[in-house]
């Protein structure tokens, strides 16, 4: 398995609060973490640096995070591989096919909880998590 502390993780969501929250579990658990309000920002700092998880709100102004993931999934190596989880408020089977749709890897409703935040991120960033 990967040293966790080598993995990067971007965090997408206009939320201040979200992307605060997701920082206070992953950073200590070892993940240095990046974010993005947007997914035009989030397309921006992700030049030049390599993640080995997204984590992408669907909701947010400028470019939401289905159109992200489509525009990433159709670059070049790393980025059309790099694992990414979805989340959203919104919850129905629909929600989920677009996701799948767009390149998620896998797709959580939020609030998403601590543990199940370090478990996805261990699973799809590798490493030993929590």
């Amino acid at each position: 398995m990967s040293d966790v502390a080598s993995l990067r993780i971007m965090v997408v969501d206009d939320a201040a609060l979200v992307r605060l929250y997701y920082r206070s579990v992953l950073e200590p658990a070892g993940y240095v973490v990046d974010d993005a309000l947007n997914g035009l920002e989030a397309l921006e700092k992700l030049t030049g640096q390599e993640v080995q998880l997204l984590i992408v709100d669907i909701n947010m102004p400028v470019m939401d995070g289905l159109t992200f993931l489509r525009l990433l999934r159709r670059r070049a190596e790393p980025f059309a591989a790099t694992p990414a989880l979805v989340t959203s408020t919104e919850a129905g089977p629909q929600d989920r096919k677009a996701a799948e749709m767009a390149g998620a890897n896998f797709y959580a409703c939020k609030p998403v909880a601590a543990e199940d935040l370090l478990e996805i991120a261990s699973l799809l960033a590798g490493g030993v998590g929590a």
